[in-house]
């Protein structure tokens, strides 16, 4: 039975719709999603039901045992980040990138169930990958007969509601104190963080854990475990109750999410209307700058256009989060550099390395590959070579400057490995740049993230350069903790890492891409 038209199944079957359209763009490039992706994705579910099988198999039938619910609560904590993450995302989507609103809004529909439809779109969204990766330990489970498992579905659903209502908030506030065109780059950028954040906060747990001494670490949780507040039947706990089955915990995470979604789309639906107008009218009048036109040209050629690309990259910050978020793992890096005063391990030799090379990657495709104005610039007077180089550096620079303090703060500590590390970290840099200005396609700034469906032999070529160079920045500082046959050994290996890194530029240079 179809839904009729402009009623709010009717607009969800559209929501639906553009997301399935999405997904298969997404997975493949293209409007539908082919048998073979299908297929994948269904072989995919099959083995995830096994699995939950295996497990549920081997788990008493009874009640769990209470402290379960402290895991399952800092999992779903775990969780609503990267849903947080994700509802950011969709709600700069629905007022922005679709285009649709303004049409929605001028038809007879009511605002109200515009925004309800379009809320639910962002909670199907958030919830949607982890219903698919949960939802066999449900089935299974209600298969053996045991029907607690049915709460993970509510949290899950209840822990998206929340986010996606949080997220469409957040949005719609930014939209009132910084205007729709700022709050278009802000919230991608907190999306991005939001999802970050999560990884800082594990790392930072660990690196504490290891700092602290063991016994006072355990005496600690213990005393933690042992208060009113962390026992395992504390109110604190209540959404891994929830998650394990609780009937109580269950109920109130199902009318809470409801709670949340009736008040945020009854509540807010005047402000989301508000913040679309604003969107639809995000143009800046030009405004000529007071006194005489002032034309400077003191810079070289070199400098103008690396200059000329760091401008051009400050002006999207949007990109610059893409390409910079990579920078949040560098911290725990700098943590383990700093934290004591023996010598660099393998680990960060390879860490340095493995970001550098990738930062420099994704920067290069932007300054060589995403060139606004390539005939402008084979067509000018200027030397071709000269344009090069600069492009070049204005990709490498960057990432050298990041590592600069720590590296030299290594090579004060451990000579030998700081040496070798930056090595690795400078070579892994330049022949990420060379790897790029050889393979790469010319592309826009707004296909980075999918640059590398465009072209598959070029992001192979980065894979295999990056890692062959953070195998050797392990190996390398390996090699100056060990001694007799184990250190020929490592050595022997060091030589094949260096060895497929130059065949790889070989290759790369062989194959590379011939100008149009």
């Amino acid at each position: 039975m179809k839904a009729p038209p402009g009623s709010s199944l009717w607009l969800l079957r559209h929501e639906l719709r553009m997301a399935w359209y999405g997904a298969a763009i997404n997975a493949g490039g293209r409007r539908r999603m082919g048998w073979a992706s299908i297929a994948v994705w269904g072989l995919a579910w099959t083995l995830l039901h096994a699995g939950a099988w295996v497990l549920l198999r081997n788990l008493p039938s009874g009640p769990m045992d209470p402290r379960f619910a402290i895991i399952a609560t800092l999992a779903l904590v775990a969780i609503a980040f990267l849903m947080l993450s994700s509802s950011l995302k969709a709600s700069v989507l629905a007022l922005f990138e679709r285009g649709d609103l303004d049409l929605l809004l001028s038809s007879p529909l009511p605002s109200r169930s515009i925004f309800t439809v379009r809320l639910l779109g962002v909670v199907l969204a958030c919830a949607a990958l982890y219903l698919f990766l949960f939802g066999p330990l449900v089935h299974v489970g209600v298969a053996m007969g045991q029907l607690r498992w049915v709460g993970v579905y509510v949290a899950i659903a209840t822990t998206a509601t929340l986010m996606a209502c949080l997220g469409m908030l957040l949005t719609l506030a930014l939209v009132r104190v910084l205007g729709a065109r700022r709050t278009r780059v802000l919230a991608q950028v907190l999306s991005a963080v939001a999802g970050a954040l999560l990884f800082l906060l594990s790392q930072s747990f660990s690196f504490f854990s290891q700092t602290a001494q063991s016994g006072a670490a355990e005496r600690t949780a213990h005393q933690l475990l042992r208060s009113p507040l962390f026992a395992p039947d504390s109110a604190l706990w209540f959404p891994g109750r929830a998650v394990l089955g609780d009937p109580l915990a269950t109920l109130g995470m199902a009318v809470l999410g409801i709670a949340a979604f009736a008040l945020t789309a009854g509540r807010t639906h005047r402000f989301f209307v508000h913040g679309l107008q604003q969107a639809a009218s995000t143009s800046r009048a030009l405004v000529k700058p007071a006194g005489e036109m002032r034309l400077r040209f003191r810079r070289s050629l070199f400098d103008t256009v690396v200059v000329k690309e760091w401008r051009l990259i400050a002006r999207d910050p949007h990109l610059i989060s893409q390409v910079l978020l990579q920078l949040v793992y560098l911290a725990p890096l700098l943590f383990l550099i700093l934290k004591k005063n023996d010598a660099p391990g393998p680990a960060i030799g390879a860490g340095l390395t493995l970001l550098c090379s990738s930062l420099t990657g994704g920067l290069a495709w932007i300054v060589v590959a995403a060139e606004d104005a390539p005939d402008l610039l084979q067509s000018s007077p200027a030397a071709g070579r000269t344009i090069t180089l600069a492009k070049l550096a204005a990709c490498v620079m960057p990432p050298l400057l990041l590592v600069a303090l720590p590296l030299l703060w290594l090579i004060v500590r451990a000579p030998l490995a700081g040496v070798l590390i930056g090595f690795t970290v400078v070579a892994s840099v330049l022949s990420a740049a060379l790897v790029v200005k050889w393979q790469a396609r010319p592309g826009k700034r707004s296909d980075f993230k999918s640059r590398g469906k465009e072209n598959f032999l070029c992001s192979m070529f980065e894979l295999v350069n990056t890692l062959c160079w953070g195998g050797l920045g392990w190996l390398l500082v390996t090699l100056t903790t060990e001694a007799g046959s184990a250190a020929g050994s490592t050595a022997l290996m060091a030589a094949g890492a260096m060895t497929a890194d130059l065949l790889t530029l070989l290759l790369a240079w062989l194959m590379r891409r011939q100008p149009d």
